[in-house]
């Protein structure tokens, strides 16, 4: 059975939560492998709607069994009041598995990243606040805190210890704030220890034992293509790789053993924070695709940002991750626009340019080439099949297949679980 990768193609939200709970029935793993608690997922079940901030889409599939991976950075306390709500909700979280090699979010990294924000003004990234990046940081400094140190209070203090030794230097002489004592630190981290031991686990070892016992095991980004530290619109971007590459480095499986990888597509575009976005709109259309699709940040609360589909951009992904499959969600948003530009090239310098420009300073220098294409207004959400939608429905899906480069397997038509149209099977 099949290991596959799920994964933004564009600059997060997309709805990967909707197409990762859609599989969650069919698969015994859903793994989450980089991010922490700045991606956020809706998903929406029956008339039940569930904000997912760090934790597998998957948990809230029965039989799956949802695991952190080791690429993640793991804020125990959004763990656990993350975890207490579901089980107020009745479902069952206890099937979820943490690696003892994630790496903690410590109080300090929060600290850090706020202030690091704040120092920047004008040039600041834009992140969550949340000390992901930091964390992260700390992770490649060989000075970070793992879920495992937890576990031993002599490493843990002197990891904490480390860790601030330069950290307090900076927060005292440079954004003139207080000094964070080291022992208040491992206290706070120590109280986490026991109440997230039962989920502690060689991940990396299960999941492979699993794929050898042929069990389906789906693999979660958080973010997407375009916010990756590496692919992405780099320094606008995440800290991590959200790109097809992370599921491997992030969970300790090999490449050899995923057969799909599933870029998912909004029928339009949106981004959250700083950096470039060509079609971008500042017009009614923007708020209308705003105020449609309901486009605020799940973890973040903040306004995303929208605009029409760019084909470049998804050309780009599905090159860069090496996608078999497209799923195409919130194709409903766009009832009731009687035209529809597409971006299916950008003008830089006067020159028509086909694909993503390597260089940033062109990137934000790119205006879209729009092509137009012909609307609908009739209801698409209780459509079951490719020809119960409108001709002109089906000839946008079919023309943005054409420009990205994959085949559009699947099609959301609406928030709840059954409003998809299934073209192919993903298993």
């Amino acid at each position: 059975m099949p290991a596959l990768v799920l994964l933004g193609a564009q600059w997060g939200d997309e709805g990967k939560g909707k197409a990762t709970d859609l599989l969650g029935g069919s698969v015994d793993y859903v793994v989450r492998y980089q991010g922490g608690n700045n991606a956020g997922h809706t998903v929406v079940v029956g008339d039940q709607k569930y904000a997912l901030h760090l934790l597998p889409s998957g948990i809230l599939s029965p039989g799956c069994t949802p695991v952190i991976g080791n690429g993640v950075v793991v804020d125990p306390s959004v763990l656990l009041s993350e975890l207490s709500g579901l089980n107020e909700r009745g479902v069952d979280t206890s099937k979820l598995l943490i690696s003892g090699n994630a790496h903690i979010i410590t109080p300090y990294n929060v600290t850090v990243d706020k202030v690091t924000e704040r120092f920047l003004g004008k040039r600041k990234i834009g992140t969550t606040g949340r000390g992901i990046g930091p964390t992260y940081a700390d992770k490649i400094n060989r000075v970070g805190i793992r879920v495992q140190d937890l576990y031993d209070e002599s490493i843990l203090t002197q990891k904490v210890e480390a860790a601030l030794d330069v950290k307090n230097q900076i927060l005292t002489k440079l954004y003139n704030r207080r000094a964070i004592a080291a022992d208040q630190v491992v206290e706070e981290l120590l109280g986490y220890a026991e109440k997230l031991r039962p989920y502690v686990a060689d991940t990396v070892l299960i999941l492979n034992q699993a794929l050898e016992q042929d069990k389906v095991v789906l693999f979660e980004g958080g973010q997407g293509t375009l916010l990756d530290i590496d692919h992405g619109t780099y320094p606008f971007v995440t800290s991590s790789n959200p790109t097809a590459g992370g599921a491997c480095t992030g969970t300790g499986v090999g490449p050899t053993k995923i057969s799909r990888v599933i870029g998912i597509l909004k029928a339009y575009t949106t981004r959250v924070g700083a950096g470039p976005f060509p079609t971008e709109l500042f017009d009614e259309d923007g708020e209308a695709l705003r105020r449609i699709g309901g486009e605020r940040g799940v973890t973040t609360g903040r306004d995303r940002r929208c605009g029409w589909f760019d084909a470049v951009i998804a050309r780009y992904a599905a090159r860069v991750n090496g996608l078999t499959d497209f799923f195409l969600t919130k194709l409903d948003v766009l009832t009731g626009w009687e035209q529809i530009p597409v971006c299916v090239a950008y003008e830089i310098d006067g020159k028509r340019v086909e694909e993503l420009p390597y260089s940033q300073t062109d990137f934000h220098h790119a205006k879209p080439v729009y092509e137009m294409l012909p609307g609908w207004s009739e209801d698409i959400s209780k459509a079951k099949t490719f020809s119960d939608l409108p001709k002109n429905a089906q000839n946008y899906v079919k023309a943005l297949e054409e420009m990205s480069g994959a085949p559009i397997s699947a099609i959301g038509v609406g928030p709840g679980r059954d409003e998809t149209i299934e073209i192919n099977s993903f298993l």
